[in-house]
This record gives C-alpha cells, sequence and structure tokens, in this order.
C-alpha cells in the first residue's frame, strides 16, 4: 500500500489488532501457505484440513468421525472461525520453534486487544462488547472463513504432491477467481481475485481488477459465481485419480 516498508508492517500491525490477528504471526503462516498451497505432502499450515481419498478411507472409525465433524459446515463456519480468531491466534503454539519474534507480535497484540476491550467497556459498558462488539467479530471471523475456504476448496482446484507440484499451477488452478458483485469485490479488497494474487503477490488488491480486465484468459480460469460457490460447502475428499475434490457421498458411489 506504501513504499516504506516499515511504515506498511506497523499498520498492519495496527489492522491486527482490529481483526484479532497477531500481524507477523499472519504474515508468516500467510508466506507458508503461498509457498505450499495444493501440495499434498505440504498441508497443515494455514489451509484448510483435506484428506484424500484414500486417507480418509485408511482411517479408523473415530479418525473419520473427526473429519467428517470438521468438514461439516455448521463445524467448518460455525466453531472454527471462533476457534481460530478467538483463541488459536493468541498463542502461535505452531510457531514454537521460529523464534521469539512471533510470541512478541502475539502478545503485543493480545495486549493491544486488552486495551481496546477495556475502552469499550469503559465507554459503552459490558452490554456494547458482549452484544455489539463480540456478534460483529464473530460474524466477520465466519465470512473471512468463508473467503478463505472458497478461494482452495472448489471441485476442479489442483491438489499434487512435492515431485509434480509447480506454484504457477497451484495458483492459476489451486486458487479460485471468486468473481463476486461489484459491491463485495469492493469490500473484500478484490481478494477474489485470487488466482492472480498468488500468481503474483506483489500486485496490489487496487490492480488485480486490471490484471483480469487485460488478460481475458484469467477471467475465466478457475472462475466461481457467488451462487456456484455454495455448492462447494458439500465438498470434502480429494480424489486423486479423478482430480477433483468430492462429496463422502461421491466418494461412497465410487468405492462401490
Amino acid at each position: 500500500m506504501f513504499r516504506n516498508r516499515r511504515l506498511c508492517d506497523w499498520i498492519g500491525r495496527g489492522i491486527g489488532v482490529l481483526t484479532l490477528t497477531p500481524y507477523d504471526v499472519w504474515r508468516r503462516t500467510h508466506a507458508i501457505h503461498h509457498a505450499a498451497t495444493g501440495n499434498l505432502d505440504r498441508r497443515g499450515v494455514g489451509d484448510i484440513p483435506t484428506l484424500t481419498v484414500t486417507e480418509y478411507r485408511q482411517k479408523r472409525w473415530l479418525g473419520r468421525a473427526l473429519y467428517r465433524l470438521l468438514r461439516n459446515p455448521v463445524f467448518l463456519f460455525g466453531v472454527v472461525p471462533f476457534y481460530t480468531f478467538f483463541l488459536q491466534n493468541r498463542l502461535p503454539v505452531h510457531l514454537m520453534s521460529s523464534g521469539w519474534h512471533y510470541w512478541l507480535s502475539a502478545m503485543a497484540t493480545n495486549a493491544a486487544i486488552g486495551l481496546v476491550l477495556g475502552v469499550i467497556v469503559w465507554l459503552g459498558g459490558w452490554d456494547v462488547l458482549l452484544f455489539v462488539f463480540l456478534p460483529t467479530m464473530l460474524l466477520a471471523a465466519i465470512a473471512g472463513m468463508w473467503f478463505f475456504y472458497v478461494q482452495h476448496q472448489f471441485e476442479e482446484t489442483s491438489w499434487q504432491h512435492e515431485d509434480a507440484w509447480n506454484v504457477q499451477e497451484a495458483a492459476l488452478h489451486g486458487s479460485s477467481h471468486y468473481d463476486l458483485p461489484g459491491i463485495l469485490r469492493w469490500i473484500t479488497g478484490n481478494i477474489g481475485v485470487h488466482h492472480v494474487h498468488h500468481l503474483a503477490s506483489r500486485i496490489p488488491f487496487y490492480r488485480l481488477p486490471e490484471v483480469i480486465a487485460d488478460h481475458a484468459t484469467l477471467a475465466g480460469t478457475s472462475r466461481i459465481t457467488l451462487w456456484e460457490s455454495f455448492r462447494c460447502a458439500r465438498l470434502h475428499l480429494w480424489d486423486e485419480k479423478h482430480r477433483r475434490l468430492l462429496s463422502f457421498a461421491e466418494a461412497r458411489t465410487l468405492a462401490a
């Protein structure tokens, strides 16, 4: 957004307080996500847990039950956003071996969030905190989880093992072009043009529509409309043979 990198970082840290997300932790996990999206051998950080059909069948009943719970839309878009933004973001346990910098980022963000919450209670009382602030943040977290899900969890997405994976394929075919109505494109900062974002992450969000306008092929690549996106919620397993995401029911049919 600005040429001064230091200024951008501090603006990011400030926004991180408002989004309940420690900026430096997010920056690290987001970089891992970009470097590993669509890679079956590098799953686990910055992605939605996804099993292949074979992996799912090899699990015991408890593992299958837990995975089905996780991929249930009510749990995935109701419980997981709360856990991610309100609990997981408070302690960067997954970066324990990566240095003190990320813990400092998380603790400083937590302290700033505590200060903001204190001011809210002081100015508006507990009712404002409990019935305005918290529901608003939870709805924002749910929306964020939904967008992140649709950006990579669509039927014709791309997953490859390490030996066949490459960043261009993962960007263009493992990330969607979530073609939203104009007002939603503006509200979300054009992040629906996600395949281009993954292909060239240094392009500013306000220039992404220009890329689509100048390169017609990109406009149709991995395109999903708002209405079509709701069908993505029923996809659960990656079929390596047919190279598409399936529902549990479709996976059972293939096994019959």
